[in-house]
């Protein structure tokens, strides 16, 4: 047997080997690989190479030497070298194995010498050019692509994008410029060189042409690491050149996470979690189609220790199981070394230890993403029995007829024999006495005769001991009143009585719990209060989460004795638990809870609320219509009817009793109801013509709600109102709100001389097929402008900024101060007859002038109206005074006039507006130059508001606004009436 150190201890890695990539073009010739232990005795080191060990010190070898733990390589050679290394360090306590480390040697091959094919291609098609890149090691490579000459290289944009994962680069739709030739670079980071292919010529030639979105960089299905990053790669091929959209399938967002970059041909998943895993959609769009393309993202994880080992001492003989447990995906396979050698798999059980056990234990956890390693000592020990470090305690205290137990617990091993006596009696097990497994003694209904000197005596094959303790037996405690079941409303206040007996020459404690937790009177000071001198709990403003089992311990260092009662809460109905939606269709789901508590007062309902992807703000939840209609005390389920198909949801439910509606429950798991064809068609078809052919065709846009699906978008149909047939265009974006036809037969010729008329109409439609039609619309394409102009144009101030014109079926600019080219403009539409014009500077000279325009221009002006502008309000507010009454439920406030100057700048001011929050407001022509006078009922106690303004011909004039409260902050003065007034008077000219 070892005898061991005590300050002795097996090896533990400070520093392990990494991983190398070695590249024939180092200049220092040579592998440095690191191994540092910490021991003591300090460890010896020794190297493996595919589990081979490195003859270091028996052979001298011209390319191996060890430089403290550290292993250097001289003149490495692929053959010779490469391959798994591990650090071996070893003391007299045991043996330990460090991670494996790969040296590799790094390389990238050129290119060929064969010129590359050119590729030609048409303007606006879109064209692919291989990289082809060569053998490499590491494969992470990045790929560039020099444009003509060295070094100018290629910067991708919405139109170009180069694969990093085949180094390929696409051009979604090739125009003039892109003619040249291109050189497809790939460069090696960890070996620091690069290499670049022949030039690839690029031809285009002309004929531009419109081509559907393709899709031809597509993810595969993807495998990503837990907390590293990610990126798909997606991009099209067209003319317009795509518009590249991601989605996460089943879900409303992107992961906070992702960064879409590239003109929307990268995703990038930052710190990839396991939420993350999911299908992931790119979709790629442009006038003529849409292509999409579909692939998975599975997340896993490398092992990572859960319960891991410690250094352990046992006893010889005595049982001991070793176990760690790592996480990881797919599940970590975990097998054990002893020493560095195998020593079995899963967990190590040991039913009766000997020395021969004693030693470095490491487990090791592995999957296809890592391998990670836990070390610990073992230490199989044997001594005489020994009290120095936990002798039996001195004085001892026992509570009258009740249990008491005197530890012996000394160090020992083997472990030991045990002997207890009183005095000189030796004990033995009997109905009140017995010597417990691990040495303790246990007397049961203890009395004063049990009082006294009690030893004991532990004893194996290496030796034996004893210790000594004295023991006293007091009074048994007591609950003398106990608190009793109460039943109390929300907001009152309760006491719960405590008392307790017990014996005098102890100190007592009381403790009150809630629910099997302590109170902690500091913290919750606002609803709990002990009582000083007793164990009375007093609970202040009584709420729904104080409802529970109250207990009282009375506690001495003796015993202990506890008392319990329940509290019950009238109140508010508990929030219902476990929302969830367990079916879903298109414009209605199945919803299932369960049922909270009633707080003593039976449930009479429950009401059902939605938030949609709309939702304004996070408290934006709208009652719900559900089936049945009316959900009685004993629903757990109903189907939520008239919900909007494809739209996301999350619900929660609540409770209502004869005290109110209760708290909400937590929200349901967000779902989305199932696709459907859209039936809402645009409304506000209309149009013109216009110039050059055009026939332009607008629409008000479908609200999101109700797109009812993915790939929504409309069908604009026309035709000439004599026509039978319709034309027809497809437009892919949702929001937009009009179309453009050109046609050069739309031009008008000199020999037309009639308006033409076309029908217009438009649906919608989404991946669920066609909603309906709009009604037709009669749209015109003017043969010119008008030639006509708008008569009896007629205008009136309304204020100092704005003013009113009518005309019979608008440009306006100050007559001497302003061009006309520089006029105001707005556009009214042909069925108003009125506008108002507003932004107008105060007292000025205004001309107007009201034109009819459409598609194809504006028509003549009108006659020219000419109108001033009324003078602006004063800039400043009324001075303004407010007194309280004695009794203080008055409220008198008086104010000074605004002075008016006939010859100012300034308008007349017409009369006063007063307005006291909650009591409305007063106005009426008052025509006094000094200060006027009213009195308000004063309101309860409370915040309000007191405002003066002035209305004047010009408008309203500042504001003058006082901030005050309600009875409780007003002073009371204790003068007369008389003698309040006059003092009010002696103020008037403190303004505020």
């Amino acid at each position: 047997m070892w005898l061991y150190d005590a300050t002795g201890y097996g090896p533990i890695f400070e520093e392990e080997p990494l991983d190398i990539v070695y590249t024939k073009e180092s200049p220092d010739r040579l592998i440095s690989m690191n191994c540092r232990a910490r021991a003591n005795p300090a460890p010896t080191y020794r190297w493996r190479r595919d589990n081979w060990e490195i003859k270091l010190m028996e052979l001298p070898n011209e390319h191996y030497s060890l430089v403290g733990g550290n292993l250097i390589i001289n003149n490495p050679e692929e053959k010779k070298h490469a391959g798994t290394y591990v650090c071996v360090a070893k003391n007299v306590y045991g043996t330990v194995i460090s991670k494996e480390a790969k040296v590799k040697f790094g390389y990238l091959e050129e290119f060929p010498d064969e010129e590359r094919d050119p590729v030609t291609v048409k303007e606006g098609q879109g064209a692919v050019l291989l990289c082809a890149p060569p053998k490499r090691w590491p494969t992470e490579v990045t790929f560039r692509w020099i444009y003509n000459e060295f070094p100018v290289f290629l910067h991708p944009d919405k139109r170009r994008f180069v694969s990093q994962s085949t180094g390929n680069l696409y051009i979604s739709k090739v125009e003039a410029s892109d003619a040249g030739n291109y050189s497809c670079y790939v460069f090696n980071p960890q070996i620091g060189k690069g290499v670049y292919s022949k030039f690839i010529p690029l031809i285009s030639t002309e004929e531009k042409k419109r081509y559907k979105a393709d899709l031809v960089v597509k993810f595969p299905d993807t495998t990503a690491m837990l907390n590293y990053n990610v990126t798909l790669e997606c991009f099209a091929l067209g003319n317009p050149a795509p518009h590249i959209v991601w989605r996460k399938i089943g879900a409303t967002d992107l992961p906070a996470s992702a960064q879409v970059s590239m003109s929307g041909a990268l995703l990038h998943l930052y710190n990839v979690q396991y939420e993350d895993s999911a299908g992931y959609e790119c979709e790629a769009i442009n006038q003529k189609w849409q292509d999409w393309h579909q692939a998975w993202l599975y997340v896993e994880a490398a092992p990572e220790w859960a319960v891991t080992i410690n250094n352990t001492q046992k006893d010889v003989g005595s049982e001991h199981t070793m176990s760690c447990v790592a996480n990881g995906k797919p599940g970590p396979y975990i097998r054990w070394l002893k020493d560095g050698y195998s020593y079995g798999k899963g967990e190590l059980k040991f039913s009766s230890l000997t020395f021969e056990d004693s030693g470095m234990y490491q487990c090791i956890a592995e999957n296809y993403w890592g391998i990670i390693y836990a070390s610990a000592e073992l230490r199989v020990i044997a001594c005489a029995p020994t009290f120095e470090l936990n002798p039996v305690k001195k004085y001892l205290l026992g509570a009258n007829n009740g249990r008491v137990v005197i530890e012996c617990k000394p160090r020992a091993a083997p472990r030991p024999r045990f002997t207890w006596t009183k005095g000189k009696e030796v004990l033995f097990n009997n109905s009140r006495i017995s010597i417990m497994f691990d040495g303790s003694l246990e007397i049961l209904n203890a009395t004063r005769n049990d009082e006294g000197v009690y030893t004991c005596l532990a004893e194996n094959d290496r030796g034996k001991a004893n210790s000594t303790g004295t023991l006293t037996i007091t009074e048994a405690t007591q609950i003398t009143v106990a608190p009793e079941d109460t039943q109390v409303m929300v907001g009152e206040e309760v006491h719960l009585q405590c008392q307790a007996s017990f014996d005098p020459s102890l100190d007592i404690t009381f403790i009150w719990s809630l629910d099997f937790r302590v109170i902690d009177f500091y913290l919750e000071w606002k609803h709990y209060e002990r009582i000083m001198d007793s164990g009375e709990l007093k609970i202040m403003n009584v709420q729904l989460r104080h409802e529970g089992r109250y207990t009282c311990t009375a506690q001495t260092v003796v015993d202990n004795v506890t008392a319990s009662a329940d509290l019950k809460i009238k109140g508010l109905p508990a929030p219902p638990g476990g929302v969830r939606v367990e079916e879903i269709r298109d414009t209605s789901v199945k919803l299932v809870w369960n049922r909270g508590a009633d707080h003593g007062s039976p449930i009479l309902g429950y009401t059902i609320q939605t938030r949609d992807f709309y939702a304004l703000t996070e408290v934006d939840w709208r009652d719900a219509s559900t089936s049945p209609t009316a959900l009685d005390r004993m629903s757990v389920m109903a189907d939520v009817v008239d919900l909007y198909p494809w739209m996301e949801y999350e619900f929660r439910v609540y409770a209502t009793n004869e005290f109110g509606d209760g708290e909400a429950s937590i929200p349901s798991m967000k779902i989305k109801t199932w696709d459907a064809v859209p039936v809402v068609a645009p409304t506000n078809v209309g149009g013109y013509g216009g110039k050059d052919g055009e026939l332009i065709i607008t629409w008000t846009p479908v609200q999101p709600q109700y797109f009812y699906g993915k790939k929504f978008g409309y069908v604009v149909a026309f035709k000439p109102h004599d026509d039978v047939d319709w034309w027809y265009e497809t437009i892919s974006d949702p929001e937009t709100r009009r179309y453009v036809h050109r046609d050069a037969s739309f031009r008008v010729k000199s020999n037309d001389f009639q308006v033409r008329e076309f029908q217009v109409k438009v649906k919608t439609f989404n991946s669920k097929g066609d909603g309906p039609y709009s009604l037709s619309t009669t749209i015109y394409y003017p043969r010119d402008v008008p030639s006509e102009s708008p008569t009896d144009v007629y205008s009136r101030p309304v204020s100092s900024h704005e003013a009113l014109v009518w005309w019979i079926p608008v440009k306006y600019w100050r007559k001497y101060d302003d061009t006309e080219p520089g006029a105001n403009r707005i556009f009214v539409p042909a069925s108003m007859n009125q506008t108002r014009l507003e932004n107008m500077l105060p007292d000025s000279h205004y001309l107007i002038e009201v034109r009819a325009y459409n598609g194809a221009g504006v028509g003549p002006p009108s006659e020219h109206c000419e109108m001033f502008t009324k003078r602006a309000p004063p800039s400043v507010a009324p001075q303004m005074w407010r007194y309280i009454s004695y009794s203080g439920k008055w409220l008198y406030v008086w104010w000074h006039h605004i002075s008016y100057d006939w010859f100012g700048n300034e308008s007349f001011p017409l009369y006063y507006k007063v307005m006291f929050r909650k009591t409305g407001y007063i106005t009426g022509p008052i025509y006094m130059t000094g200060w006027h006078f009213i009195d308000f009922p004063m309101p309860q106690v409370g915040d309000y508001e007191l405002e003066v303004r002035g209305r004047y011909e010009g408008g309203d004039g500042p504001i003058r606004k006082i901030r005050l409260q309600g009875k409780a902050s007003f002073l009371r003065p204790t003068l007369s009436l008389a003698a309040m007034l006059l003092l009010a008077l002696c103020i008037v000219g403190l303004g505020i």
